[in-house]
């Protein structure tokens, strides 16, 4: 049975990694876009990341312009998140989230945490939570704000 930690993502960079990298971290990993309307939670997303991150916690940008959101590239995607909203978490390459072309991570994501219209992503922002043996522990909606995820978290650190 594959886990989170057999997947393969690509970085802003293009450089590769294994998930099998965040065992014992709990993460949030969550499909951005940075011309949304949601994109200010990337501040959010980092506040939570500041706050948890001595603790393990490790928030996963992954860009994708599926809703037409999203500038040409996941370097220049990150590029913008640093700017304009400081990020400094990991962001990486730009990808789908639906479809036949979809980042196996999450046709993943979806079938273990599928959404309540089903499993695909609707919309920028849609964000899952890990806990850190790898189990989808719960999906949020793209209009939640991501520091309403704080309970969750801690009960997982």
């Amino acid at each position: 049975m594959m886990t989170i930690y057999d997947y393969r993502v690509t970085r802003e960079n293009g450089d590769e990694e294994t998930m099998a990298q965040y065992a014992g971290h709990p993460l949030v990993i969550v499909n951005t876009a940075t011309k949304c309307g949601f994109a200010p939670q990337f501040a959010q997303l980092e506040q939570l990341y500041e706050t948890y991150r001595e603790q393990g916690l490790v928030v996963l940008g992954f860009p994708s312009n599926q809703f037409h959101q999203e500038l040409a590239d996941g370097a220049e995607a990150a590029q913008a998140c640093r700017m304009t909203y400081g990020v400094s978490f990991p962001m990486h390459a730009l990808h789908d989230v639906n479809g036949k072309d979809a980042l196996p991570l999450f046709e993943f994501l979806k079938q273990q945490a599928p959404g309540t219209l089903g499993s695909a992503i609707k919309w920028n922002f849609t964000k899952f939570l890990v806990d850190r043996e790898g189990r989808v522990v719960k999906r949020f909606a793209p209009k939640t704000n991501p520091l309403k995820m704080a309970d969750d978290i801690e009960r997982l650190l």
